[in-house]
Order: structure tokens, then C-alpha cells, then sequence
């Protein structure tokens, strides 16, 4: 699944997220990494405790506080401060200090992880789904089949992959579809 989206080197997910993401996806994703700058808002939640099968994923701090969630703990890191986690590692970010934060994010390799999110930023837009996390059910099963449709490149820990999947199959027997 390739969006339009996916090729813009903007992706502004506000006011509903919080988020933006800055870096046009690499030419070949299978093999070479996908670098963006990230952009939290203060007060951003973050996305479910997921794990990244076959990619590595680093953040550098440029400025603010990042809080990521690794190895069973929270880490907080300030400016200078970067954290690498290994494939496969069960993690999660968020930003619930008072000011912005911007990071550097790689994803190595790139995979679909950029048509992961130019997805999740039209359905957000599209107001298929109205906040991170999810707090309606219409939001939740949408979030879900996008989760399924890049499982080579994320899968959730919480909620589990296998409720993910449950969760997609009720959308698609709606009659729900993703962006094309």
C-alpha cells in the first residue's frame, strides 16, 4: 500500500496528534534507512508499545525531552542524548513534558515504515481516527487495520497483535478501508 502521502517530506499529523514529521522517505526502503526529524508536542501521548520486527530504530534529541519506553523501563532524554532500539525490542515514546520536542528518528531499514505513516496521517485527516491512542471504537478498528496491512514493519505489544488483528477483520467486515 503506497498513499501519495508517502512521498511528501511533511507530514503534519496536528491538531489531532501532535505530531509532525519532517524527511522524505529513502529510494530504496528495503535497504536503506528512513531519517526524519520528529516533532512532539508538549503533552504528546504516543503510539501503543510496539516492536519493529526487522528494523532497528534510533532517536537523537535536538531539543525538549523525549520519554521512550525500553527494556521495561521509561528513559528520559534531553539534547545530545540519543537511544538505539534493536529489532524486535517491545518500546514506545511520548512527550508529556511542557515544551516541544524535536528528534532526529531513523528507521533502519526504511521498510513501509514511511507508508505507515503517510497512512496513518490520511486517516487522521480524513477523521477516521481522532486522537493518540485512540479513544473510540471507529478510531481503535481503523488503527488496527493499518497496524495489519505493515506488520512486516510494526506490530503491537499492547494492545496485542493478535486483538489487532481480530480488531481489523471486524473492520473490514464493516465495510472499513484504508486510504489507497
Amino acid at each position: 500500500m503506497t498513499t501519495a502521502a508517502a512521498t511528501k517530506a511533511l507530514l503534519d499529523f496536528n491538531p489531532t496528534v501532535g505530531m509532525v514529521v519532517e524527511g522524505a522517505p529513502p529510494d530504496d526502503p528495503d535497504t536503506d534507512p528512513w531519517r526524519v526529524t520528529m516533532v512532539f508536542a508538549p503533552g504528546f501521548a504516543g503510539p501503543p508499545q510496539h516492536i519493529h520486527p526487522h528494523q532497528e530504530e534510533s532517536y537523537e534529541v535536538l531539543s525538549g525531552v523525549l520519554d521512550v519506553f525500553i527494556d521495561g523501563q521509561w528513559h528520559e532524554l534531553g539534547p545530545g542524548e540519543r537511544i538505539t532500539v534493536p529489532a524486535g525490542a517491545p518500546h514506545t515514546i511520548r512527550n508529556l513534558h511542557r515544551e516541544e520536542m524535536r528528534a532526529l528518528n531513523v528507521h533502519a531499514p526504511a521498510l513501509d515504515f514511511p507508508d505507515y505513516m503517510a497512512g496513518l496521517h490520511e486517516l487522521v485527516h480524513s477523521g477516521k481516527v481522532r486522537a493518540l491512542p485512540p479513544k473510540d471504537p471507529r478510531s481503535v478498528i481503523y488503527l488496527s487495520m493499518l497496524f495489519t496491512a505493515h506488520e512486516r514493519t510494526l506490530a503491537s505489544i499492547k494492545p496485542p497483535q493478535r486483538l489487532v488483528r481480530i480488531l481489523a477483520l471486524i473492520g473490514r467486515g464493516l465495510g472499513y478501508k484504508l486510504p489507497a
